[in-house]
């Protein structure tokens, strides 16, 4: 099903407005390729389609861009960290093969010696060989939309967690990215073919190709095309979260992802009984060990005879904080009827990968109970974990009996950590329930909003996220939930870094906003709040931009002085 669905995701991606620096240089290959057949009198192969040249130069195209482009997501990284080379070095190359493709075009003789080491493999189908290296080429600059299936492939790939399942998925999200860009090809192709007046002018027209190839080479290599893919909508952001998005594929991603119980990856969430979804899974692939006797390592083995209350967290999730003080009740209220409470930190961005920004967060939020810093994914996979905050309760014999995803429903969790916690020593009384305020929104609020690259979703008029500083006209007008962006911005995978000049306007209906900042600076905030600025100061920290007594709803405007970097809004 997985590999049908990244076929699918991929057709997508090979439609969407992120591959429109390519489409003109597929054009062209097309047309070029069938001058070429034109001119080698083979026109009667198109009497049958398995001789067709035109349709083996297409193949050839998708068979190089598929190749390069499955071997760059599954090895690039690894191979350039292996030699210790520039992440971008791999890009820079595809980007130097269409230079020289190009060059080949406008210059006959270069043509002629570049095709030379291939006359002894494929004498008679030069236009199929040509094919295949633009593919190549083509599969090293095109950068598709990312949905949840090419992130998941780059990240396992990253990580060097490649498995043959990786594998097909990678070769099936690349064969469908290829289908549309095989019609473009087959088009440029075609038109050649029942055009005599065009062949005709086979030389000018194989220049005017090169002249196309290098242009948009060149564009490509200056992100010269950001503006044009800005101003076209994101026409395929609904279809693709309608193939990708589903809760079913995101749990194959998990399995593809190595996760582990699949007992836990079908068990109901927030019920209100007690259920019982297996052996919990131990603590796996933990970097550290805090408020543990000496920082020794916890195991469910060791654990046995204990209820115990496993909770997925991460210290700038403002979903997390607010449940914090509720999980934290519960282990100081029951720890001595046989409670204990393991908060696994699994790091949503990069610096929260770093265990002294979780030793001190965790001090600061004023969570005692023992931690498990989660960065290599080990524990999260291992439960098949979606979800910052994540509660799995566990009984005695170490099974799991009530999963809980996201806020809220803490009075049913606490019920339940009650029940198991009598039938595991019958006849102890227990104290009085907790009784925490429960901060969980009322009403409807903004979705949580990420400002990176990888997950910039809300992003008004949709644009194509660029790592290079980019200039961006402030839109007058942001509905709700969107965000606007004005002044210089690069973004990278996780955040925005502000430039000259940088604005950022968001349509809000929230009583409360946070926003993760990082750097040195100020954010000058106007809003339905009334207006306020924020000192940024250090490593990333949750920022209150907005605190009010009952929901406000309008636009808000943010100006950062250059050098702070935004990650992620979250709202109450």
């Amino acid at each position: 099903m997985l590999v049908l669905v990244a076929f699918l995701a991929g057709i997508v991606a090979g439609i969407s407005p992120c591959i429109l620096p390519v489409l003109p240089i597929v054009l062209f290959a097309g047309a070029t390729g069938s001058v070429h057949d034109a001119e080698d009198n083979d026109e009667s192969a198109r009497t049958s389609w398995w001789r067709d040249p035109g349709l083996r130069r297409s193949l050839a195209i998708v068979a190089g861009l598929v190749t390069s482009f499955t071997l760059l997501v599954l090895i690039g990284a690894e191979v350039l960290s292996f030699f210790g080379l520039p992440t971008g070095l791999l890009r820079w190359i595809g980007i130097a093969m269409l230079v020289v493709l190009g060059t080949a075009l406008l210059v006959p003789q270069l043509g002629e010696l570049l095709e030379r080491p291939f006359s002894r493999i494929a004498a008679r189908q030069s236009t199929s060989r040509n094919g295949f290296v633009i593919g190549l080429a083509l599969g090293l600059v095109f950068v598709p939309c990312a949905g949840p299936i090419l992130a998941t492939i780059t990240v396992l790939g990253a990580t060097n967690h490649v498995n043959l399942g990786v594998v097909l998925v990678a070769i099936a999200f690349g064969a469908g990215v290829s289908v549309p860009l095989m019609f473009v090809a087959l088009a440029g192709d075609r038109l050649v073919a029942r055009s005599r007046s065009l062949r005709e002018r086979g030389p000018l027209l194989r220049r005017v190709g090169g002249v196309v190839v290098l242009v948009f080479a060149l564009g490509i290599a200056t992100n010269a095309f950001a503006g044009l893919q800005r101003a076209v909508p994101g026409y395929t952001a609904a279809l693709q979260s309608a193939i990708e998005g589903t809760s079913s594929v995101r749990q194959q991603l998990n399995h593809l992802k190595g996760g582990g119980s699949t007992a836990l990856s079908s068990c109901p969430s927030d019920a209100s009984t007690l259920v019982d979804c297996g052996t919990a899974p131990d603590f796996s692939e933990i970097t550290a060990w805090r408020n543990t006797p000496a920082d020794a390592p916890l195991t469910m083995a060791g654990l046995r005879g204990h209820v115990v209350l496993v909770d997925f967290w991460t210290y700038t999730c403002i979903n997390c904080q607010r449940s914090l003080p509720h999980v934290e009740a519960w282990a100081s209220r029951y720890s001595k009827d046989g409670l204990v409470v393991v908060g696994v930190h699994t790091p949503e961005f990069s610096f929260e990968h770093e265990v002294a920004n979780v030793t001190g967060a965790a001090k600061n939020l004023g969570v005692r109970y023992p931690i498990a810093v989660d960065d290599s994914y080990g524990t999260w996979n291992a439960y098949n974990n979606e979800y910052w905050p994540a509660e799995y309760l566990i009984d005695a014999s170490g099974h799991v009996r009530h999963v809980s995803f996201g806020e809220g429903g803490y009075t049913t969790t606490e019920h339940q950590i009650r029940q198991l916690l009598t039938a595991a020593h019958p006849g102890r009384a227990l104290p009085p329930a907790t009784s925490v305020p429960n901060t969980e929104p009322k009403v409807p609020t903004n979705p949580e909003t990420y400002l990176g690259a990888d997950r910039f979703e809300y992003l008004v008029p949709p644009e194509l996220p660029s790592l290079t500083p980019v200039s961006y006209n402030l839109p007058s007008t942001v509905p709700f939930p969107y965000v606007g962006l004005g002044g210089i911005w690069s973004l990278s995978s996780e955040g925005a870094l502000a430039g000259q000049g940088a604005t950022m306007r968001i349509g809000i209906r929230a009583t409360d906003v946070y926003l993760v900042l990082s750097g040195i600076g100020t954010v000058h905030v106007d809003g339905p709040g009334g207006s306020s600025t924020i000192d940024v100061h250090g490593i990333p920290t949750l920022y209150t931009l907005l605190h009010a007594r009952s929901q406000l709803s309008g636009t808000m405007t943010l100006r950062f002085s250059p050098g702070v970097r935004a990650y992620d809004f979250t709202f109450g």
